[in-house]
């Protein structure tokens, strides 16, 4: 007799709605959420900062004022080097599509003897099925090419809308970083406190917010040194290659490495750009275009996924199934919190009774 396992559908049925409720949320609210988030990852990063010069009998309001104006110089400072660069690209684009389509051109052009040859013969074949046939060959009608619908100005508009979005979900996130290193281990006592007078349960608290800081901690340790990695291998590439202004470039690759699969795509576009602009020709564009993309790939894939899972001792199909995920919830912002998301929710169902089911599914 087959044994029977028995299933609390009722119960089942009730967590299944929960969870596409609480999904729902999460997307429904995303622009409250995101910015939210973002700034309790980058407070969590910068808080040993903060405490380390507490060390000094720095008042805390001087030690997260000195952080986040150093913050904010180190932004600028990136900002200011490479304005130049995509203002240079801005200016240049009409010229550089000019030249582009040119070139192109002449490739089709080359190519165009073989494709008339075929294109001929494939005539001919027809003129003499025709006439054994006795049919008499219809004219082609030649379609009117359609107006894009799209045009500069819509694109010029759309993109300044998302660059002013942009600057005031920064700003929301500067300001509550701030407020959060302020604002020090409160969040922590009362947490602590709200859990009852029951010790088991402070202590277990304790522990699950203690685990959390040195995760979030490791994860954001080892981001920095991959990009680190990232932006010096780039650095090398591009000097190798011969491109200028290659120390800006490898900042930015940093920089944008922290977005997975859109960063990369970006500074392999732009890379590929800068060089047909300052080489003219097509082959040393890809070329540098292949060695952005190589680099990202090697350090993205491999350096940072395996890093990842050896860290948060998660594995890789994990990772790479909650960037899935987080990608489509939130887009790229997703990509980029998806992670330390994932690795906050490990460490709660790794001490809390009824979760150790997806702290299984999530751990190696």
């Amino acid at each position: 007799m087959p044994v029977r396992i028995h299933v609390d559908a009722r119960g089942t049925t009730l967590a299944m709605i929960a969870t596409l409720a609480f999904v729902f949320s999460l997307q429904w609210a995303q622009k409250f959420f995101i910015p939210v988030v973002f700034a309790i990852f980058i407070s969590y990063t910068l808080t040993p900062v903060v405490t380390v010069l507490e060390k000094f009998r720095m008042p805390r309001l001087v030690a997260a004022s000195m952080v986040m104006l150093i913050l904010m110089c180190g932004m600028f400072l990136v900002g200011n080097t490479l304005r130049g660069e995509f203002t240079s690209i801005i200016e240049s684009l009409p010229d550089t599509t000019h030249r582009l389509s040119r070139a192109l051109g002449k490739i089709r052009n080359d190519q165009s003897g073989t494709i008339q040859q075929m294109q001929a013969a494939a005539a001919e074949i027809t003129k003499a099925t025709n006439q054994a046939t006795g049919m008499k060959p219809q004219p082609t009608k030649a379609q009117a090419p359609e107006e894009s619908s799209l045009r500069f100005s819509e694109l010029l508009w759309a993109g300044s809308l998302g660059a002013a979005a942009f600057v005031g979900q920064a700003t929301v996130v500067l300001f509550l970083v701030f407020f959060l290193l302020l604002s020090g281990d409160k969040f922590k006592r009362k947490l602590v406190k709200l859990t009852g007078p029951s010790i088991s349960n402070k202590k277990i608290t304790v522990q699950i917010l203690d685990a959390m800081n040195e995760s979030i901690q490791k994860y954001m340790s080892m981001l920095l040194v991959t990009n680190i990695l990232l932006a010096l291998l780039m650095w090398a590439g591009l000097r190798w290659v011969g491109l200028e202004n290659a120390g800006a470039w490898a900042v930015a690759s940093g920089l944008l490495h922290v977005i997975p699969y859109f960063g990369p795509l970006l500074i392999m576009a732009a890379t590929g750009l800068v060089a047909f602009m300052q080489f003219e020709s097509l082959s040393s564009a890809f070329l540098v275009a292949g060695i952005s993309l190589a680099i990202a790939t090697v350090v993205g894939t491999f350096v940072t996924t395996w890093m990842t899972g050896r860290i948060a001792k998660m594995n890789a199909a994990a990772v790479f199934i909650a960037l899935l995920f987080w990608g489509w919830l939130w887009g790229v912002w997703g990509l980029l919190l998806g992670i330390p998301i994932v690795v906050v929710i490990k460490v709660i169902a790794e001490h809390v009774d009824g979760m150790q089911t997806v702290a299984e599914l999530l751990g190696e």
